[in-house]
C-alpha cells in the first residue's frame, strides 16, 4: 500500500515519525524569525532527515495523488479541494473530540476553554472544514498541568497509534453530526492579551494554551509559565507580593512564573522583579 503524507507543524512531524510516506507533500519555505529568513516548514527538515522524497508545491492541487493507495492529511494548514478531496484513500488526523473544536487551532481553544477532556479523530474529509465523517476516535483526559507542549506531545502519540489502527483495520466511518459543535479560531494576538477583568483562573487557562509556542501577554510583559494564587490586587497591576512576581485579576492573582521583557530573553520571574 502507497501513502503520501501531507503536513506541516511540529505535530505533522511528531505523527509522521512513525510511518514511512512513499512521498511527502508540505507547504513551500517561508521568511520567518526577526530576519525574515526563508525556512522550511517542520515537515519538510524532518522528511529529508530520515532520506523522505518531498514535494513543497504552491498547490498542492497541482499534484497528482491519484497513483497513492492512502493520502493522510496532518496539520497541512491550507483547504483541500477537488480533485484531492474526492481521493478514496484521503483522511485528515484532527487533535480533537469532533464536531467541538473543528478548525486551526483544536489544540489551544481546549485548553482555553478548560475541557476536561480532548482527543483525536480520524476522519474523511468534505468540502466543509473538519465536517466529515469520523472513523476513528480516542479521547484523552487534559491534566491540570498540562500545556501545549505536553497536551500536543501526548495527542501526536496517540493520532499515530490512532492512524495506524485505522490503516490496518479500516473501520467504517459516522457523520459527525452539529451536536456541540464549536469552531477553534486561528490564534490572533487579540487571543495572546491577558485580560484584569478575568478572573486568575481564565488568565492561568490562556498561558498553558499558549505555552511553549506562542505566549502570552500581560501588557507589554511576555506570560509563558503562571498559575493562579489566591489574593487581591488592583486588576491589571504588577507588583512583588513576598516574593512572588503577581498580576492582578478581577478575582484572584496570576503569578508569574517565567517571563519575557521587550526586546529581552526569556526568563524566571525571580529574575524579572530583581
Amino acid at each position: 500500500m502507497s501513502l503520501a503524507y501531507l503536513g506541516t507543524s511540529g505535530f505533522a512531524v511528531e505523527v509522521m515519525a512513525h510511518f514511512a510516506p512513499d512521498l511527502v507533500v508540505t507547504r513551500p519555505d517561508r521568511p520567518a524569525g526577526r530576519g525574515r529568513r526563508l525556512s522550511s516548514p517542520p515537515v519538510a527538515d524532518a522528511a529529508r532527515e530520515r532520506g523522505l522524497p518531498v514535494e513543497q508545491p504552491d498547490d498542492v492541487h497541482a499534484l497528482d495523488l491519484s497513483g497513492f493507495d492512502d493520502v493522510v492529511v496532518c496539520a497541512f494548514g491550507a483547504m483541500i479541494r477537488e480533485p484531492l478531496l474526492s481521493h478514496p484513500g484521503l483522511v485528515n488526523v484532527h487533535p480533537s473530540l469532533l464536531p467541538r473544536w473543528r478548525g486551526a487551532a483544536p489544540i489551544e481553544r481546549a485548553i482555553m476553554a478548560g475541557d476536561a477532556e480532548t482527543g483525536v479523530c480520524i476522519m474523511r474529509m468534505v468540502e466543509e472544514l473538519d465536517a466529515g465523517p469520523v472513523c476513528a476516535r480516542r479521547c484523552l483526559p487534559i491534566a491540570t498541568e498540562d500545556d501545549y507542549g505536553s497536551l500536543s506531545d501526548r495527542l501526536a502519540a496517540a493520532a499515530a497509534e490512532l492512524l495506524a489502527e485505522y490503516l490496518r483495520d479500516r473501520p467504517p466511518c459516522a457523520e459527525q453530526g452539529g451536536e456541540g459543535m464549536t469552531y477553534a479560531e486561528k490564534i490572533g494576538s487579540a487571543d495572546r492579551l491577558l485580560d484584569p477583568a478575568r478572573g486568575a483562573e481564565e488568565n492561568a487557562l490562556v498561558v498553558r494554551a499558549l505555552s511553549p509556542h506562542i505566549g502570552a501577554k500581560a501588557g507589554e510583559l511576555g506570560v509563558w509559565r503562571a498559575r493562579a494564587v489566591a489574593g487581591t490586587a488592583e486588576p491589571g497591576s504588577l507588583r512583588v507580593d513576598d516574593g512572588r512576581l503577581v498580576w492582578g485579576c478581577r478575582e484572584g492573582l496570576l503569578e508569574l512564573l517565567e517571563v519575557q521583557p521587550p526586546g529581552k530573553r526569556r526568563m524566571p520571574a525571580a529574575e524579572f522583579a530583581r
